[in-house]
């Protein structure tokens, strides 16, 4: 889906576009609301994802306009900072769809986000297929299949691996994953990541020979390659 970002923190907005890139949305950044608003007239977008404390406009009045230039569909959610509880209830009482206190957590960001496009766009989200090379992903209901052949998998591991070929070449910190698949369980050890990570190399038989190869990034996290022929 095309999600608008509005953030005048340009180190945040580059944070959620890559979260919310990786997840497989297309995804614009404006660090101002007048520059956002005149975009919305040329382009339309399917969600507004923004910071309800901008420079040049009050939170309310860029709601409005937004919601007057987009679908009655189009989802909002906004972010606040810590104890902003009254931005909190007028974020709300504008009509945004969900809020998000900063700092954020990827995993948060991407959970909170699918849940209002699904909401909003149940005929596009009903059955989505991933491919890659001769894996399927098939997100609902959580089923990977090899050639055509479904490989048994837990819920995690499926996120695990979604994750990992959603970003073929690109390095991924632990921290990441840990928000990206494990969202909300905070104390989860380092030996967990470690044999989960190991179950899908072994469970898609992630090997050179097979064209692809699971590694770990020394002090980092992991990385997924795809070999050439």
């Amino acid at each position: 889906m095309k999600i608008a970002v509005l953030e005048q923190d340009r180190s945040q907005a580059e944070l959620i576009c890559q979260v919310l890139t990786a997840a497989g949305h297309s995804c614009q950044a404006f660090d101002n609301a007048r520059e956002f608003l005149a975009q919305l007239r040329k382009e339309n977008a399917d969600m507004l994802v923004m910071d309800w404390n901008v420079p040049d406009m009050d939170g309310p009045e860029v709601l409005r306009r937004a919601k007057e230039k987009m679908a009655a569909n189009a989802p909002t959610i906004f972010l606040v900072g810590n104890n902003a509880e009254d931005d909190i209830i007028a974020g709300v009482t504008a009509g945004a769809d969900d809020y998000l206190v900063k700092p954020l957590r990827r995993g948060e960001l991407v959970a909170r986000v699918s849940a209002l496009l699904r909401r909003a766009y149940p005929s596009q989200n009903s059955a989505e297929q991933l491919q890659f090379g001769p894996f399927t992903f098939e997100t609902r209901p959580g089923r990977l299949l090899k050639d055509g052949s479904i490989i048994d998998v837990t819920q995690k591991e499926f996120s695990l691996a979604l994750l990992f070929f959603r970003n073929i070449g690109r390095p991924l910190s632990r921290a990441y994953i840990h928000e990206s698949v494990w969202v909300r369980d905070t104390d989860v050890p380092s030996r967990t990541m470690d044999t989960h990570v190991s179950r899908v190399r072994n469970k898609l038989s992630l090997r050179p020979e097979n064209g692809f190869r699971l590694v770990p990034v020394y002090s980092y996290g992991y990385r997924l390659e795809k070999l050439g022929a």
